[in-house]
């Protein structure tokens, strides 16, 4: 006889935010959303400056609320959502105040900076925030975690490798957990010599992820193993880890995600297609699952997986990423703000690629003899060491730029 199909549970509707709507995590967030209308509803939208494709969304997804980051785009966003009932504003108060507006669940999707005081206005009315910005957690990542504990706001993490972490810890008690593996994919230079990344890596090369499609932030990020050290502080405020019980792994499918060992030497791991929309729809219906429309594993068509130890002398950022955990009083908080520095000037050619890690470790450096570091105890703390620490690194890039170029 054919097996029953098995009904779907009857769920209610959850509401959603999402800041950041018109970014990439945003975008594949609306496609779940688009596909269960049912399921969902839109209670606010922001942008950064995009009024038109923010109105757009919002009339297609019944937002109540829409706002723009960039007062100059306020106009566009008023005219073309006039007479839909749906509420517009401006400036970072208004992307705040939608953070703020009661929905179930809030999505932070803002990148840089800029994502920190939204998502931790989420958190203070015990929102769950399914989390997309580094920058709240490397920048602010004991304050963050500190104030979801006491407000008894759950975050959920977006981020493939650590959502995979997350699913792969519900295999056993937290005390168990003996160590976690991040991989990363190693970028575009993974099998180039040093000599050669000195040389040959241009803008052009750096841009060229073999298996993801990101922006050009992340995908430098990647090319300098920049993006697995800022996941290794991530991991280290989400799972409450010490830096040595967090390994990386080079592995250039990137179909195994993340992996969890425990105490009896049991690894399990998280295996998934090159497809945001896989832990975003675990994020959006947890502790429930939706239908997902990312491609189907075919492991037999994948045919192997590879491992390998990463290199942290053709890559140096990430070790300068654990060293800046251990010291901890700030220390990643000075590295986020130097690297983000240190990749807008590799964009414009201002400083070789080799430069990147090259800044970000003087900066380190120079922001330790200044004082500059201490663990930021609030918003405006962080927000302060992040500025002093982004003059640092300007104030070094002509030393910097005459040793790369």
């Amino acid at each position: 006889m054919p097996t029953a199909k098995r009904a779907k549970p009857k769920l209610a509707v959850r509401s959603v935010t999402i800041l950041g709507a018109t970014g990439s995590i945003g975008s594949s967030t609306v496609d779940l959303l688009k596909r269960q209308p049912e399921r969902f509803s839109v209670e606010a939208l922001t942008a950064h400056k995009n009024g038109v494709a923010l109105a757009q969304l919002a009339r297609e997804l019944g937002a109540r609320f829409a706002a723009v980051a960039d007062p100059s785009a306020y106009n566009e966003l008023k005219s073309e959502l006039s007479g839909t009932g749906i509420e517009v504003a401006a400036g970072t108060d208004a992307v705040v105040e939608a953070a703020r507006r009661p929905a179930d669940w809030v999505i932070g999707a803002i990148t840089g900076a800029a994502g920190l005081e939204p998502a931790l206005a989420a958190i203070e009315r015990g929102a769950t925030l399914a989390l997309a910005n580094k920058e709240c957690l490397v920048c602010a990542g004991t304050l963050f975690m500190r104030r979801a504990k006491e407000m008894n706001a759950q975050v959920l993490p977006v981020d493939s490798e650590h959502n995979a972490l997350f699913q792969a810890m519900t295999a056993g008690r937290r005390e168990d957990v003996t160590k976690v593996i991040i991989t990363a994919s190693g970028g575009p230079f993974r099998t180039w010599s040093k000599d050669d990344i000195v040389r040959k890596a241009t803008l052009q090369a750096a841009l060229k992820h073999p298996n993801w499609s990101m922006g050009p932030k992340v995908t430098i990020d990647s090319a300098t193993l920049m993006n697995k050290g800022l996941e290794v502080i991530e991991a280290y405020h989400l799972f409450n880890l010490s830096p040595d019980e967090i390994e990386v792994l080079v592995h250039p499918q990137s179909i195994v995600h993340g992996m969890v060992e425990f105490r009896d030497g049991s690894v399990i791991a998280h295996l998934g297609a090159h497809d945001m929309r896989i832990p975003i729809a675990h994020c959006l219906a947890y502790p429930d699952r939706i239908d997902g429309p990312a491609k189907r594993l075919d492991l037999a068509e994948i045919g192997s997986l590879t491992f390998e130890k990463p290199d942290l002398d053709r890559f140096p950022a990430l070790g300068l990423a654990w060293q800046a955990l251990r010291t901890g009083s700030g220390a990643t908080t000075v590295l986020n703000a130097a690297n983000e520095i240190a990749v807008a000037e590799f964009v414009a050619g201002e400083i070789g690629f080799t430069g990147i890690p090259a800044l970000v470790e003087a900066t380190l450096n120079v922001a330790a003899r200044r004082g500059v570091m201490r663990e930021p105890g609030s918003i405006e703390e962080a927000v302060a060491v992040d500025h002093n620490s982004r003059l640092i690194a300007r104030d070094l890039l002509p030393e910097i730029a005459a040793k790369t170029f």
